[in-house]
């Protein structure tokens, strides 16, 4: 679990963001998780995705992604060796940072004039729940701003 250590202390901070960023904050960790969001991947096909990332990287981001709980490598014994990434149901329940993230960011190029060009392509927007309400929206561009999910 990802603390925070104060300075001439032993007392830890356990920081809600700080969490979250340290788990999904690594080079390809992100991708790594969209990549996975609808089916299981082989080592190669996740690197073929994400070719940006040498295969030492892309092994060590994985490592860490399973030893945190988010991916399950499974290994099956056949010649050659066969192994296969998918998310637990921890990975899965990150969807909605990883939409908001790709979201924002979508906003932020879109907003300097840059193009998407990335791997990653949007997620089908039927995933958002029906309830979800935005809390507020940005007057000069119409853009939600934050999510909320309405209580009953």
């Amino acid at each position: 679990m990802a603390a925070i250590r104060k300075k001439n202390t032993d007392t830890q901070i356990h920081c809600p963001v700080a969490t979250t960023i340290g788990l999904i904050g690594g080079k390809y960790k992100a991708l790594i998780l969209w990549k996975l969001l609808d089916s299981k991947l082989r080592f190669s096909s996740l690197h073929k995705e994400i070719n940006n990332a040498t295969a030492k990287m892309l092994t060590q981001q994985l490592r860490e992604l399973e030893k945190d709980g988010l991916i399950k490598r499974e290994v099956f014994p056949v010649v050659p060796p066969k192994v296969e990434y998918s998310l637990t149901p921890l990975g899965k329940s990150i969807l909605p940072v990883l939409e908001a993230m790709y979201d924002w960011g979508a906003f932020y190029l879109n907003r300097n004039g840059v193009e998407i060009n990335c791997s990653m392509q949007p997620l089908k927007k039927n995933k958002i729940e029906k309830n979800s309400l935005p809390v507020s929206t940005d007057t000069a561009t119409k853009t939600p701003i934050h999510y909320i999910k309405t209580c009953k």
